[in-house]
């Protein structure tokens, strides 16, 4: 059995399929990791969650920020765009945002020696916070008052951890650090402005990205993280990085896991932003 982690989908499908065909991905046997952001911007989000759903047994998911926006889409907390609308046109809306909300905010692995978030882990969080807080945000997202729920979390963000602040607050951090950071300040708060590469001008505004930050808690196994299309492919002794921006001109990139280094194979998009 292989296993694979792919990066930043958004919505294009043509190049998903093309990159499993040169894996040579079997959902019988293998196993696909998928960092979020499945849908958005890319014009096949619905035939992507279709797909996806058919070998939902074969693959483990974590949430993205533009995956939350599709559920507080078809909440009517958000408006949609000309991707979105397809899906919530679909005849099986429901059903594929039901399965949708079922997914994970981090996933962990101890025998591959991987866990996986969208954005990566807080660095105030050790592996036990994580999957604690993790555990909390699905909770709340299967819940019946899902909808009031996420409709205070994504009035704004929250970029300071703070144990005693009103838990809504800690929500919208925990929700804003599994799917939206990348940057981190000296002082720990979350930076969720700064889409860019790292660069000396935002070292010198005091701005490092969250797993080089100089306070973040141990983890012992590897974080597969997307969101950071402008980092585009990273890899340390901590972490890897697999949004290669396909849809901004860039490529769709697949890690196997179960090696004792990843394999890495890419594929040119084929669905462009224009």
């Amino acid at each position: 059995m292989a296993v694979w982690a792919i990066g930043d989908i958004q919505g294009c499908y043509a190049s998903l399929r093309a990159l499993l065909q040169k894996i040579e991905f079997n959902p019988q046997n293998d196993k696909l990791w998928l960092v979020g952001d499945l849908v958005n911007r890319g014009k096949e989000s619905l035939e992507t969650l279709e797909y996806l759903y058919d070998i939902r047994h074969s693959v483990e998911i974590v949430l993205g920020n533009h995956d939350i926006a599709l559920i507080g889409t078809y909440y009517g907390i958000k408006k949609s765009n000309s991707t979105l609308d397809p899906i919530l046109e679909s005849p099986e809306a429901k059903k594929l945002i039901d399965w949708i909300k079922d997914q994970k905010f981090l996933h962990v692995d101890y025998e591959l020696g991987y866990c996986m978030a969208h954005a990566g882990i807080s660095p105030e969080f050790d592996l036990g916070m994580a999957i604690r807080y993790a555990a909390h945000l699905e909770t709340e997202l299967q819940s019946a008052n899902a909808h009031i729920w996420l409709e205070k979390l994504l009035k704004k963000n929250t970029g300071r951890f703070d144990r005693k602040a009103d838990i809504v607050d800690i929500d919208r951090y925990l929700m804003s650090s599994f799917t939206r950071m990348r940057f981190c300040f000296n002082d720990h708060r979350l930076d969720f402005d700064q889409k860019g590469p790292p660069s000396e001008m935002l070292t010198n505004k005091g701005m490092t990205p969250w797993f080089l930050s100089s306070y973040r808690k141990k983890i012992d196994l590897k974080i597969v993280f997307g969101h950071w299309s402008a980092l585009g492919y990273y890899q340390d002794d901590n972490v890897l990085a697999l949004d290669t921006g396909c849809i901004w001109k860039g490529k769709l990139t697949a890690a196997r896991l179960d090696m004792p280094q990843p394999d890495i194979v890419q594929v040119e998009c084929k669905n462009l932003l224009k």
